[in-house]
């Protein structure tokens, strides 16, 4: 095996293909899992915030996902013509745009329970190890954000 000193430009020893692999490898994995519930990945995560925060600004929805208002919008807009969400302007300030789960949203919640068990399933990977990856990716982007700031 070619290591990153021996070859730094291998495509292989680059930390940003691994990651773009990861990723897509990882959207194939949850699609067929959240295709019952009819949510794509992305409305996936949106959700997931919601679920926990119980409603959100869309401008926190924005910085809770890393998303910017051009890719959220339609996101939010679809979820809201699923039934799921509802997006009103808030009463204290309407230049503020809440999102709230609807009664659907909410019970939506009981049957995304065992996306997580059936992820670890399909992956065939110890919980443990899931954890590891994840704590570890959190350490990369908090280093990649903490480098790319002014």
């Amino acid at each position: 095996m070619t290591t990153m000193v021996e070859n730094p430009l291998a495509l292989q020893n680059q930390v940003c293909f691994q990651v773009a692999v990861a990723a897509r490898s990882v959207l194939g994995v949850y699609r067929p899992i959240l295709e019952p519930l009819g949510l794509t990945h992305p409305q996936y995560l949106v959700m997931l915030v919601l679920w926990e925060n119980g409603g959100s600004s869309v401008r926190d929805l924005g910085t809770a996902l890393r998303l910017d208002s051009a890719t959220l919008s339609p996101l939010l807009k679809r979820l809201e013509a699923a039934g799921l969400v509802r997006r009103a302007r808030s009463v204290e300030d309407e230049r503020v745009v809440v999102v709230s789960l609807t009664a659907e949203g909410t019970a939506l919640r009981e049957r995304a329970l065992e996306v997580p068990g059936r992820v670890v399933e399909t992956l065939g990977l110890e919980l443990a190890e899931l954890e590891t990856l994840r704590d570890g990716l959190s350490a990369f982007i908090t280093a990649a954000d903490a480098r790319s700031r002014p």
